[in-house]
């Protein structure tokens, strides 16, 4: 067992396994075709890496910075054979999500924490319908309940009334309280009240969830923007952070999704969902690289406890399993 492997339980490693296996099984499958007859890593395998990247939903620009270290280490290790292709990969693959998703600090890295001098801690969420982001506020406040915190969600996605529903089911089953108005409503009113009750009941986490429209990129900054104004008369710095969902199964489209939110606002933590049952999984790495966010959450299943906190050390490991 690798020393890695300490850091994660084993039910949730064995989860991730599951979770990415078809990414997996699709990467290498690819990869063996790519190197098949080759003894040395040469141009041509570095070529058909290239393909094998790109195709595995990468990204082209996250694909050339990989290409171009694999590329230096070959020149200085002459030597270099295929077979050591995969754990060549599997170093610079993790070296790079270093670079964006720096060390996880605290007794257990595996935890949904907080930190401890933001009370209440105020989460603003957004992402376009159908990502997955309901659900994933959801299993974020299961797992920070769990934790022992306080938790209060607000519905500030006024746009549709299925979301503000969908919401409420949610606070049910975890059993949370949650602040809402009707369809229609202004979308900051509810993101203030809910602020306010929090400071009124000491909560400890705040989670809203925001309108997942992108058909006029003006409007949903303009009202990102907004709600942020308004809550700040309640507490300062809130939101504490901004967290992006994209929907891993969408490989590329998740990128475009990325770019336009970021645009929008500033996103300071992703959530990448549905990487189960797909073989996408290499857009985690490329999104992370490209935007220079951290990916703070990843979704590898349909139970509330199948919402992991993202390491990038186990994430590589099970990748490259």
């Amino acid at each position: 067992m690798s020393l890695f492997k300490k850091l994660f339980s084993k039910e949730k490693k064995e989860t991730l396994d599951k979770g990415l296996e078809k990414s997996q099984t699709t990467f290498f499958t690819k990869l063996s075709k790519a190197v098949a007859g080759k003894s040395k890593v040469d141009d041509d395998v570095l070529d058909n890496l290239e393909e094998v990247l790109v195709s595995s939903d990468v990204g082209v620009d996250t694909t050339l910075k990989i290409i171009t270290r694999i590329e230096a280490r070959v020149a200085k290790d002459k030597y270099l054979g295929v077979d050591e292709l995969n754990k060549l990969l599997r170093e610079e693959i993790a070296g790079l999500l270093s670079e964006t998703n720096p060390e996880i600090s605290g007794s257990n890295e595996t935890d949904f924490t907080i930190p401890k001098d933001k009370k209440p801690y105020v989460i603003m969420v957004v992402g376009v319908n159908g990502v997955g982001k309901t659900t994933t506020i959801g299993k974020l406040a299961a797992q920070f309940k769990k934790q022992g915190l306080k938790v209060i969600l607000g519905a500030a996605d006024t746009f549709r009334a299925a979301a503000i529903d969908q919401l409420q089911v949610w606070a049910d089953r975890v059993d949370v309280p949650i602040v809402k108005q009707k369809m229609g409503s202004d979308p900051a009113s509810v993101a203030f009240d809910t602020v306010q009750s929090a400071v009124n009941q000491s909560a400890d986490v705040v989670i809203i969830d925001t309108a997942g429209r992108l058909h006029n990129k003006v409007n949903l900054m303009n009202e990102l923007t907004k709600i942020k104004r308004v809550m700040q008369k309640v507490a300062d710095d809130t939101p504490h952070e901004v967290l992006l969902v994209l929907d891993g199964s969408t490989g590329q489209n998740a990128f475009e999704q990325a770019k336009q939110f970021t645009k929008a606002t500033e996103v300071t933590s992703l959530a990448v969902t549905k990487l189960d049952g797909t073989a996408k999984g290499g857009v985690v790495i490329g999104i992370s690289d490209q935007f220079q966010i951290p990916v703070k959450y990843i979704g590898v299943g349909e139970g509330i406890d199948d919402l992991q906190v993202f390491n990038k050390i186990e994430f590589v490991d099970s990748f490259f399993k």
